[in-house]
């Protein structure tokens, strides 16, 4: 059956909107007394019921969908007889836990319970409530009733105005704008049938059988079917995501990938969950069209070209399926066409996510390097640094880092003695020229900007004789931000002010460099968690110090991650002005395919230094 990660628990209205109720800003209408009340009159024209906490009684409907399955088992029901009211949604959920509600499709109900509001992931989650039914006891009246029409998402009846803006207050105190705000049309779709046609696959199927389409097949489509996000104005309002609530033994769900489409139509009861917002929970399902295209291949090096990449290997250990590190060294050497240079991120240490003070990782690298030599690449050598037991994030006792790879046959590494954990790197002139410290070197790792986050490296290399400074970065997570489909609009994004002292701290050693040697030939790769149009990217290019490369692509290929339908650049590479001579390739082989190596695609850039 469907599987459903969240457990479903009723919880107590939200500050504002206790305070909006007290004030009478959510009063229920005369016409509306609990005990006689209609769905619309339960759902109200705000996020939250008029008659939260209230007991309502014989509320009549047709059952659209029921889930069977979970602990959060229950059933919609819709009422046949709208009101006119756009902001009013006609139907609710009806949530009975763990035990599976003796009701069919197409009976018509009568129910009684209390209303209540439900915030998946918890209150404090900061994401949109749920409008239930709990507590609840009904009567079927008939069966086989005709189902109220499913509302058609498509460009038209969708705004592309995301969110009303509220200065990042809580938005649940205002009456919704259904015409003016996507989250307000969903919101007042609330448990309704909704259905989209021919909906293109924005986001692959995870392992939690779901995906993502979107009901504006022409907004900001990427190169391969994608929907790319390029801005915080627009998060693209068409995203949704589509479960399954047909068992999988009568209909598998679609393995589907980016650039795909479910033909005809897909419809259900459209619900809300903190794992990708409103989601339509499909009683019909289109089928798969495979549109989507193969993964990409890089050209290979001219002799005269330096090829650096960056690749998140997503949690590489020992513990590592051997399948995994096959595909990265498939990857590494026919698609990436063996990069002299190599910046990998999330190296864990040498047992994993086992938390027993191991920090070395020469495990994990020698696994990857022979895996890449089986494959027919290169022998590369690896340059890292350990960190401090549980110091730099990620997975509980992985202790992951970011470590170069490198092929001696191509490019020489500068290995100079003292590097560690906590000794930063320095530059120095030396000859007219600038030259490190210390190589491998962490970048002012005692700076409170690394606090519970990898520490940037630095390595000096050498190719056709000449010097090359490479950086490879994580930069933090976006852990705590508010999601795009917050109750709070505009949404908190808490997180980047920690990246955006990572990347003053970045620029200030490349400017270090620079002040040594103007035409230095500095890269700075890696996954830096942020978009190319965010503060911490602007504060890493101040001055033309930096250039992002993915900025010279032509726009409907600047992404190499998908998150929730949203196609976009978390992944980075960037070089110092000597660096002219520039061919830079996001290499599409992991983000947009539910088959994944890694969730991100890994990047390439041919230098001529």
């Amino acid at each position: 059956m469907p599987s459903r990660r969240t457990l479903r628990r009723p919880l107590t209205l939200s500050a504002v909107a206790a305070a909006a109720l007290a004030a009478g800003l959510l009063a229920v209408p005369q016409s509306a007394a609990a005990a006689e009340a209609r769905i619309h009159d339960i759902q109200g024209t705000t996020r939250i019921s008029p008659l939260a906490g209230k007991q309502v009684t014989g509320v009549p409907g047709v059952v659209t969908a029921v889930r069977a399955f979970g602990s959060a088992r229950g059933f919609w029901f819709q009422d046949p007889h709208p009101d006119r009211d756009a902001a009013t949604s006609e139907a609710i959920f009806v949530f009975t836990g763990k035990e599976t509600p003796d009701v069919a499709v197409g009976d018509a109900v009568d129910v009684t319970g209390t209303v209540s509001e439900y915030y998946p992931g918890g209150k404090d989650a900061g994401l949109q409530s749920v409008t239930e039914i709990t507590g609840a006891k009904w009567t079927v009246t008939s069966a086989k009733n005709r189902l109220p029409a499913a509302f058609r998402l498509n460009p038209a009846s969708v705004p592309n105005r995301y969110a009303p803006s509220n200065g990042g207050k809580d938005i649940e105190p205002l009456k919704l704008r259904p015409g003016s705000y996507a989250l307000d049309r969903y919101e007042s779709l609330e448990g309704m049938r909704v259905a989209v046609s021919d909906a293109p696959v924005v986001g692959p199927t995870n392992t939690y059988h779901e995906l993502w389409v979107t009901a504006e097949p022409k907004h900001h489509r990427t190169a391969r079917g994608g929907t790319l996000y390029s801005s915080y104005a627009d998060p693209n309002a068409g995203r949704l995501k589509v479960t399954s609530l047909i068992p999988f033994a009568e209909r598998p769900f679609p393995v589907a990938d980016v650039g795909d489409a479910l033909q005809g139509t897909t419809a259900g009861p459209l619900d809300y969950d903190n794992f990708g917002g409103y989601t339509i929970e499909a009683t019909d399902l289109g089928d798969l069209a495979d549109h989507g295209p193969q993964r990409e291949t890089t050209r290979k090096q001219s002799a005269d070209e330096l090829s650096v990449a960056t690749y998140n290997v997503e949690n590489l250990s020992p513990k590592t399926a051997q399948a995994k590190f096959d595909r990265l060294a498939e990857a590494l050497v026919k698609n990436l066409a063996a990069p002299d240079v190599v910046a990998l991120e999330e190296v864990q240490d040498d047992n994993g996510p086992t938390d027993n003070g191991v920090v070395t990782a020469g495990a994990t690298l020698k696994k990857l390097t022979d895996a890449i030599a089986k494959a027919g690449g290169p022998a590369y050598k690896w340059a890292q640094i350990d960190p401090v037991n549980d110091q730099d994030g990620g997975q509980p006792g992985g202790n992951i880092r970011v470590a170069f790879l490198y092929n001696p046959d191509r490019v020489s590494f500068t290995d100079i003695p003292g590097g560690d954990a906590t000794t930063p790197v320095k530059v120095e002139k030396k000859n007219g020229h600038a030259a490190l410290s210390v190589s491998p070197g962490r970048i002012d790792p005692a700076n409170a900007a690394w606090k519970d986050s990898r520490k940037p490296l630095a390595g000096q290399f050498s190719f056709r004789g000449k010097p090359v400074f490479v950086v490879a970065n994580h930069f933090n997570s976006k852990g705590g931000d508010q999601g795009l489909d917050s109750r709070f609009q505009p949404p908190a994004r808490t997180s980047e002010t920690q990246r955006t002292a990572q990347a003053e701290a970045v620029h200030g050693f490349v400017a270090d460099v620079l002040a040594a040697d103007p035409k230095a030939a500095v890269i700075v790769a890696g996954d830096l968690n942020d978009y190319q149009f965010s503060p911490a990217l602007k504060k890493l290019t101040a001055g033309g110090v930096l250039t992002d490369q993915v900025n010279r692509l032509p726009k409907a290929e600047r992404y190499g991650y998908v998150y929730n339908g949203n196609s976009q650049a978390l992944d980075h590479m960037l070089t110092s002005p000597a660096l002219t001579r520039t061919d830079y390739d996001i290499v599409h082989l992991n983000a947009e395919f539910a088959d994944q190596a890694s969730d991100h695609d890994p990047q390439v850039l041919r230098v001529k230094p």
